[in-house]
């Protein structure tokens, strides 16, 4: 994938874990898939990453601290992209100052509920006016140092990432298991394309087994 030095970004890495049918959710969104090994895992993958990125619904669902907690080792930035400011100032992940916490907000988010964010410890990111400017966030990250992000965001942040060109990389942990559901959260959500010859093309970096999961990585192309 071809940057523009003019303004670079950090390198992204879309990760999660799915059912065999591509579900990430089930309609009443209990997420709980991984495998403890799969959890160890990721956790080891945070600590390498500069920063975390996930969207307003996941935040207010699951309430995350998005911390490195499995291994010992040093936990990242986390990134809220959430254009109405809506985070609660009393959520979880700002139970840990340090890393710190960026929320990326729009310019039409109010003063009000940006000012609560800064005061319960965040650093507000505003750009972009109907929704947050993904491409300008991330050209702003890298201005502050950020190299490397994970991306744990759900189906809608993940399909905005992915079709906008900056996601790199893929790593997905498939489970043995088939839940339905046309309410369920798939891993790539959104209005997605038209034709199969307008998909994201991806190509096939490694697969390996881990225990009764498969894990896949991807390269995007």
């Amino acid at each position: 994938m071809v940057r523009s030095s003019h303004n670079p970004r950090p390198t992204v890495t879309l990760i999660g874990s799915m059912t065999l049918d591509g579900k990430i959710a089930t309609r009443t969104g209990d997420s709980k898939i991984s495998s403890l090994t799969d959890l160890k895992t990721l956790h080891q993958i945070r600590s390498r990453n500069d920063a975390l990125m996930i969207g307003i619904g996941t935040l207010l669902h699951d309430n995350p601290r998005l911390t490195v907690r499995l291994v010992k080792r040093k936990s990242p930035i986390r990134i809220i992209v959430d254009g109405s400011a809506r985070t609660p100032p009393n959520s979880r992940i700002f139970l840990d100052r340090d890393p710190g916490v960026i929320v990326a907000v729009t310019k039409r988010a109010s003063k009000k509920r940006v000012d609560r964010l800064r005061q319960a410890g965040a650093t507000v990111i505003r750009t972009g006016s109907g929704q947050v400017n993904l491409r300008a966030l991330l050209t702003r990250l890298h201005f502050l140092g950020i190299r490397r992000i994970l991306l744990e965001g759900g189906g809608k942040l993940n399909w905005s990432m992915i079709s906008n060109g900056l996601v790199d990389n893929v790593r997905i942990t498939i489970a043995p298991i088939v839940i339905g559901g046309k309410r369920a959260t798939t891993l790539v959500d959104g209005e997605g394309v038209a034709k199969i010859s307008h998909g994201i093309k991806l190509m096939p970096v490694s697969m390996r087994r881990q225990g009764k999961e498969i894990v896949i990585s991807y390269k995007v192309r």
